[in-house]
């Protein structure tokens, strides 16, 4: 590294073909020398959702201890800066397999040449668990969002959902309740911080296997992250648990609320538990100053 992080930091847009679209994150490929303290700076001065810190595991391997940074705090995974960070390196050293040794638990995520060029990233979540989430909770979680329990789905029912981060699964019935979203920052912030949730994952079902999705991130000082890719594989869990969905891919949309579309999708193989999500990622070669709304 330099005497400067920011002179080694890249952006990649995750979920999207567009630098535009998605979810913008934050990429440093080997962050030797760093300490907590800057690794969160540098986060902070992006003020992108995510920032992923890799660290390589050997000389000339294909294997990464990889730490993610939002604006505020540490978060064990990152879906999306995976992505991003995945393709970085397949630009450099080229497609194949790579490892990503995260707080979470191994991640081995494959990176492989899509149509028009296009790089395209599919992580492997860690083995997932679906929770129920207490009366007391789900009351508060609603009060902060406005919403109330006669909008959601029936048959959607709220779960916490984990995949490498915790989730509060929320289904609106209408894509309408979803569009319209506008919550109390601190409230929200504060009951996550107290249940160890990441985001919220606030979903509408187009079909049975396509959704609209959302994630307030307040905890990470941002409004709303544009793709997660973490909720997405806590959301295959949830699915797969609660709808009885257990193989084939989703479709998930996000982002188009915010100006920033893309699309994750994701995968359940019988037989085995973990979730897999996919996506395609392109470098920002200039920050156009539109990242997620910071809180």
């Amino acid at each position: 590294m330099t005497d400067s992080p920011a002179a080694d930091l890249l952006r990649y847009a995750a979920f999207t073909a567009d630098p535009d679209g998605g979810n913008p994150a934050g990429v440093v490929l080997d962050d030797t020398g760093l300490d907590d303290a800057t690794r969160l700076a540098v986060a902070a001065e992006l003020g992108y959702s995510e920032t992923a810190f890799l660290a390589p595991a050997a000389a000339g391997g294909r294997s990464f201890t990889v730490r993610y940074f939002s604006p505020k705090a540490e978060v064990p995974f990152c879906g999306h800066a995976t992505v991003a960070a995945a393709v970085a390196v397949a630009e450099r050293t080229g497609v194949g397999e790579l490892l990503f040794e995260t707080k979470a638990g191994p991640v081995p995520v494959l990176v492989e040449q899509g149509p028009h060029g296009l790089l395209s990233a599919t992580l492997t979540s860690v083995e997932p668990q679906v929770h129920q989430v207490a009366a007391a909770d789900l009351a508060e979680a609603l009060a902060a969002l406005g919403w109330h329990e006669d909008e959601l789905d029936p048959l959607l029912p709220p779960r916490i959902a984990y995949a490498g981060a915790r989730h509060l699964v929320l289904a609106a019935g209408t894509r309408a309740r979803l569009a319209d979203l506008a919550y109390d920052f601190e409230r929200l912030a504060a009951l996550m911080t107290r249940l160890d949730l990441t985001t919220l994952q606030l979903v509408h079902r187009e079909s049975r296997r396509v959704f609209h999705v959302r994630d307030p991130f307040p905890v990470g000082g941002v409004v709303e992250d544009p793709a997660t890719g973490a909720a997405a594989a806590a959301f295959g869990a949830y699915l797969r648990e609660l709808d009885g969905i257990d193989d084939g891919e989703l479709t998930l949309h996000q982002g188009a609320d915010l100006g920033r579309p893309g699309v994750l999708r994701v995968e359940l193989r019988p037989g085995d538990p973990r979730i897999r999500v996919s996506g395609t990622a392109v470098a920002i070669t200039a920050d156009d100053g539109r990242g997620p709304d910071r809180g």
